[in-house]
């Protein structure tokens, strides 16, 4: 297959920004969407603040960085992404979701583009069931934050082509990723592994073992771990966490998947992590109060 030149990416959240910002320094012409154009402008001036700190930091030439803006396009309109030669979903964790959206890419996209999915725990094989191009499905799970951390997960559905494959595989090494490759299971490697780790920590929490700071720092400096599981689940989003566990519980169909009562409540009360202000720990100022 010829050399990706120009790629789209759905979502303008962290991941899409990330995957958008980390293609552009590649060298690769990239299309943005979000069809919140409130998110959109978000993410135009987070890669802005992004690049500029990598260039303060020595880490990115000014002459790069200039080039990956120009690169940069953001978009409203699915349409733009007709010339695309690969389309990177990044949107919500939700099965039905990402089903419509490939439906709508696969109608759009020219015959030989590669639909992808940044998810990190759907099945490839369902998602391209919506599509009329399977064999050029693909997920394609990129690691938070995606311009500094190096790994790229790839998992083949169950028609995906060698071609597209390689095609893929050679994009994420074009990006300075290091590949890996799962087999379509529920939660692929890295969740498969990381979510039960994260949701045995609620348990521990909530069945009153230690506290949160202690099971941090436990996992932090008894297993060399560089951030805290609790801590770590704020950092994705605890409601991205319970999809996780609920994709593993049902798709496994074991007991020892099911989400911790305490992550399920928490996630109902809106105690979503870091991106809401509020998880299992406080990242909200506190106001001081008014003297009388």
């Amino acid at each position: 297959m010829a050399e990706t030149k120009a790629i789209g990416v759905v979502g303008g959240g962290q991941m899409g920004s990330g995957i958008a910002q980390t293609a552009a320094v590649g060298g690769i012409d990239v299309w943005l969407h979000d069809s919140d154009a409130q998110a959109l402008n978000r993410a135009r001036k987070s890669i802005s603040s992004s690049l500029q700190r990598l260039i303060s930091k020595g880490l990115l030439s000014q002459g790069v960085g200039a080039d990956a803006q120009r690169r940069l396009k953001f978009t409203s309109n699915l349409e733009d992404f007709r010339s695309a030669d690969v389309i990177i979903e990044a949107i919500v964790e939700s099965e039905d979701v990402k089903k419509k959206l490939f439906s709508q890419l696969d109608g759009i996209a020219k015959a030989s583009a590669i639909l992808a999915s940044n998810t990190s725990s759907i099945s490839i094989t369902r998602l391209a069931s919506a599509t009329m191009r399977p064999q050029q499905v693909i997920g394609m799970h990129f690691m938070n934050p995606v311009p500094t951390m190096k790994l790229v997960e790839i998992i083949r559905g169950a028609d995906t082509s060698d071609e597209t494959f390689v095609a893929v595989k050679s994009l994420a090494e074009r990006l300075g990723k290091i590949v890996i490759c799962s087999q379509d299971y529920p939660g692929f490697i890295i969740n498969r592994i990381l979510m039960p780790m994260i949701n045995e920590a609620f348990f521990t929490l909530y069945t009153g073992v230690a506290t949160k700071e202690d099971i941090d720092a436990g996992m932090k400096l008894g297993t060399n771990q560089p951030m805290g599981p609790l801590a770590l689940a704020d950092f994705i989003g605890l409601d991205v966490c319970l999809s996780i566990m609920k994709v593993l519980h049902v798709g496994l169909g074991d007991s020892k998947y099911a989400p911790c009562p305490l992550l399920v409540q928490y996630v109902d009360a809106g105690r979503l992590g870091k991106k809401r202000g509020i998880g299992v720990y406080t990242y909200r100022k506190v106001q001081p109060s008014p003297r009388l």
